[in-house]
């Protein structure tokens, strides 16, 4: 039998059967590198949870990977390039986006590349841990790049090549335009836009497309029923129910004193990353962490906020404070400092300035970080004093300490330029992330006795570092309500952290003292700052719960009887329906938390927006509302 001879393809048929390969496999190729940066890992849940349900989504992601692969591929007519440039722009997202997710809790998200600024400034006080996926998917990319170079795409003709590239550009923009940033097509392959809970929503449908289809809710659209009629009609009945409120602090100095002080000073102090490490058990420490914070709540108002920011984020959660606005209704992740207040806008503070009070702040970083420097003024905040005004300040871990900060307040206190009252703003920096024990002396570091088995020397070396801060923020907090308690003055004090951190070996801190459970890394307890409001001329105990960080100052105005303006009243009417909600999660007027908003609460919502856009980028008819009986 004659001996079948061997079978060769042609090299040129050879050469499109390998490039159709790279074409259809190295984007995903470099999809599956993006989504397990992401997630450093894939794990059971990724398929039953996430790829099954939703492979649409990853399907429309390799669609616009490979497009964009072939452009690439055809215009610089070498896959080498398009290897590299499609990577770029596809596996960093990924690993940005696990790193946001472990350092706050959200993805990457289009907003964070405006902030890169405001990162750089705080790069070097940040020691980031090397994600562990990188050890393999960077190998196995360099692996994927340099096997490209031995593969070259097949000669075309100019004439034929330069329509082709153009073609292969039009139906990338067609992808990102048409398709990835327009809901209702995206409707079509299953994907509903997720804007409460961002991590869950790039879980589902991936990085890329969590990313491009953010980019449609960069504008702020007016709610559907928004009309001067309609903002009217709801501040009549607010200013009607008013007057037969009854008060939920009806112990409160405001509730029983027969002529309230009208104009006391008031001071915010938003501390960083401040909660009583205390509430976490089976740690013991060397020394009393919050002596301070403890025998004040024994003379003041005190409860939690329930912050809308983890391991980051701090102007979110002061500009919810100084506003009653809530980032809810704006697009996830965005930074209302930078991006939406451009303009003059309703605050605390440009309330108290219409008043008569002198307004100030004081940060203990740099004027331009957050954009701070343009947006106070658009709030009402007359002065600034940031940490470029500072003459050699008590410096603690890099940053301007606690107590310099408290020094600072009586100092500008006390320099006022007038004798009418005044309001500070002040934004704490000594205990920002990320720790570790060398960021102090051996000597001022708080010891740790005991701690729950299995808590790893990482983690320990970190709780050192941060509870020093705590200790030291709790002092500061002490001097501070020693030097008011001597003054004359009327004077209140809002003490309040900004958020929680990631302390040590991922969430190992919160899990082994039983603070959450194993994996609960959404759980709402990580958004439950202490917070504490005092005065020296009132010492009425009282629980306040679970506030939101938007009601700081409407809670405030309540506990102490001032007059309130309606936006603020209007807030406080609406805390008996839904006391607070942040991405997602409602606190129940019990305490409780729960993910599902009653009809009544989301009809509150949606009513709450109406007014908080006429105020942020409407008409500001609220601000402008007279009674019909007065006009």
């Amino acid at each position: 039998m004659q001996k079948l001879k061997h079978i060769r393809l042609p090299r040129a048929t050879r050469s499109g059967i390998l490039n159709a390969l790279m074409l259809l496999l190295m984007p995903l190729a470099l999809l599956i590198l993006t989504e397990w940066a992401h997630r450093d890992g894939f794990t059971e849940s990724f398929w039953n949870d996430n790829l099954i349900p939703h492979w649409r989504s990853f399907a429309l992601t390799w669609v616009l990977i490979a497009l964009a692969y072939a452009f690439w591929c055809m215009l610089t007519k070498r896959h080498w390039p398009a290897v590299l440039i499609t990577g770029i722009f596809t596996i960093i997202p990924g690993v940005i986006s696990w790193y946001k997710l472990e350092m706050r809790g959200e993805p990457f998200l289009p907003w964070d590349i405006s902030q890169i600024g405001d990162l750089a400034g705080v790069a070097s006080k940040l020691t980031l841990r090397i994600e562990p996926s990188l050890y393999i998917i960077v190998p196995i990319f360099l692996a994927l790049f340099l096997g490209s170079f031995f593969v070259r795409p097949p000669e075309m003709r100019g004439r034929v090549r330069w329509p082709m590239t153009g073609v292969l550009l039009a139906a990338v923009l067609a992808m990102v335009l048409g398709v990835f940033t327009k809901a209702d097509v995206l409707a079509r392959f299953g994907v509903a836009q997720d804007m409460w809970m961002q991590d869950r929503y790039y879980r589902n449908h991936g990085v890329i497309l969590g990313f491009l289809s953010n980019l449609e809710v960069l504008d702020i659209d007016p709610p559907e029923e928004y009309s001067e009629e309609l903002v009217n009609e709801i501040a009549g009945e607010t200013r009607a129910a008013a007057k037969k409120r009854e008060t939920p602090y009806p112990d409160s100095y405001g509730a029983t004193a027969e002529d309230a002080v009208q104009t006391p000073n008031i001071i915010f102090v938003m501390n960083e990353s401040f909660f009583d490490l205390t509430r976490l058990e089976g740690i013991e420490y060397d020394v009393d962490l919050t002596p301070n914070l403890h025998r004040l709540q024994q003379e003041a108002a005190h409860g939690y906020i329930f912050s809308p920011s983890f391991g980051g984020g701090t102007c979110d959660v002061e500009f919810e404070a100084l506003t009653g606005y809530s980032i809810e209704y704006l697009p996830s992740g965005c930074k209302p400092y930078q991006q939406h207040v451009t303009h003059d806008m309703f605050s605390i503070a440009q309330y108290l300035k219409s008043e008569g009070y002198e307004t100030l702040a004081i940060h203990g970083y740099y004027r331009k970080f957050w954009s701070r420097d343009t947006a106070y003024p658009n709030l009402g905040i007359d002065t600034f004093i940031a940490a470029e005004d500072f003459t050699n300040p008590d410096k603690k871990r890099g940053f301007i300490s606690d107590a310099e900060m408290t020094s600072r307040i009586i100092e500008e206190y006390e320099a006022r330029s007038e004798d009418g009252p005044v309001f500070i703003h002040a934004v704490t920096m000594q205990n920002h992330t990320t720790y570790d024990e060398s960021r102090y002396p051996e000597d001022e570091l708080v010891n740790i006795v005991s701690y729950p088995d299995g808590m790893s020397s990482t983690t320990i070396s970190q709780l050192r570092d941060f509870a020093t801060g705590i200790h030291e923020a709790d002092a500061a907090l002490g001097e501070l309500t020693d030097y008011f308690s001597q003054v004359d003055e009327p004077t209140i004090i809002v003490f309040w952290g900004d958020h929680f951190n990631p302390v040590g070996k991922g969430y190992e801190l919160y899990e082994l003292t039983g603070y959450i459970g194993k994996g609960e890394t959404n759980s709402p307890k990580l958004r439950q700052t202490d917070l504490l409001i005092w005065s020296n001329y009132d010492d009425t105990e009282i629980d306040l719960g679970t506030v939101a960080s938007y009601n700081i100052s409407p809670v405030m105005m309540e506990l102490y009887g001032l007059e309130k303006p309606l936006w603020f009243e209007y807030l406080l009417q609406q805390m008996e329906i839904l006391p607070a909600f942040t991405h997602g999660v409602a606190v129940e007027p019990d305490g409780s938390f729960s993910t599902e908003l009653t009809d009544e609460q989301l009809e509150s919502y949606n009513e709450r927006w109406i007014l908080q856009y006429d105020l942020m980028f409407g008409d500001a008819w609220l601000g402008s509302y007279v009674p019909e009986s007065m006009q």
